[in-house]
């Protein structure tokens, strides 16, 4: 257990530090924008490319991995979404932001750092496969359910192209598919952009927690949604069970694939989804308190997950 605490707290400490510095020094929230500047769009893509880059590239087309991943997620979505739009009689809107929050987990910011800390570089590729088809998923749920609600004045063309535009030009996915073609082309960069490219990716985990903490210090609890005992547990227990057993059925996967899907499914809910709210006025300050909530929650959910991985109590196969 000491091995697994070793493990956890250096990464929910940077979280904390972030923000405990945020709660004392009182920057305002602009402050931010620099920092999740560099973590966006240089810090995680150097990282993506260069651990993909080094990747053979028949590990980057395990479709049926992919599959499995995605699919475990928007069941997760659906279910919340559909006892949200019982509950509420039809309201689309709010129950997609619940959706979301039930299922859009932080892969962004908390993924690649906890994965690869807990598994290796191994963790990479899929890692990087999730992160890549789950945001797209979410890309394109997002904008059609909030123009199916009638939150969106945009045509369908326009809803379309913009959706293709978010997927195709965001820095993460970029970074993997220009890493992906280096392995596939076998192509390394010369030796001070790789050395360049080492510094960068080893700053994404730190900067990009750190920047988390400050994100849910800048974003205070004010009004907890009633329905946030479910959505924590459908996204803190049901996703990473619900992955396992999927993964489990669909194929015969590296162990340490399994486990970073199944890590990936019981992580927070993404700071994204506050955004999501914000962009189209639906659930704010409830999205803002479930990202803050699940978090806390994580810490204890998590520690068990990588103690029953580490343990050995979780095979990485339920039907070998």
């Amino acid at each position: 257990m000491s091995d697994i605490i070793g493990l956890v707290l250096p990464f929910f400490g940077m979280i904390f530090l972030g923000y405990a510095v945020a709660r004392i020094t009182r920057q305002p929230v602009e402050a931010l924008g620099w920092m999740n500047t560099f973590v966006i769009y240089v810090a995680l893509p150097a990282m993506f490319f260069q651990l993909l880059a080094k990747t053979p590239i028949e590990k980057l087309t395990e479709f049926t991995f992919i599959f499995g991943a995605v699919f475990s997620t928007f069941v997760i979505f659906a279910i919340m979404f559909a006892i949200s739009v019982f509950t509420s009689r039809g309201e689309i809107a709010e129950s997609t932001v619940k959706g979301l929050g039930s299922a859009y987990g932080n892969i962004g910011y908390m993924g690649p750092g906890l994965a690869l800390l807990a598994f290796g570089e191994a963790a990479a590729v899929p890692v990087a496969l999730i992160f890549c088809f789950e945001n797209m998923m979410h890309f394109a749920i997002a904008p059609m359910m909030m123009a199916l609600a009638g939150s969106g004045d945009a045509s369908p063309r326009a809803l379309a192209l913009d959706v293709v535009k978010k997927i195709a030009f965001h820095p993460f996915i970029i970074a993997t598919a220009v890493g992906v073609a280096a392995a596939a082309l076998e192509v390394r960069p010369p030796l001070p952009i790789d050395t360049l490219l080492e510094y960068l990716a080893r700053a994404a985990a730190p900067c990009a927690l750190f920047a988390m903490g400050v994100t849910l210090a800048l974003r205070p609890l004010k009004r907890l949604p009633r329905e946030i005992g479910l959505i924590a547990f459908l996204k803190l227990c049901v996703h990473p069970v619900l992955a396992f057993l999927v993964l489990s059925l669909v194929g015969n996967f590296d162990p340490v694939w399994v486990y970073t899907a199944v890590l990936l499914a019981a992580l927070p809910t993404a700071t994204n989804v506050f955004v999501i709210g914000q962009q189209y006025g639906v659930w704010v300050e409830r999205a803002s308190a479930t990202i803050l909530v699940t978090t806390v929650l994580s810490v204890a959910t998590v520690t068990a997950l990588l103690y029953a991985i580490k343990g050995g109590l979780l095979p990485p196969d339920l039907f070998p």
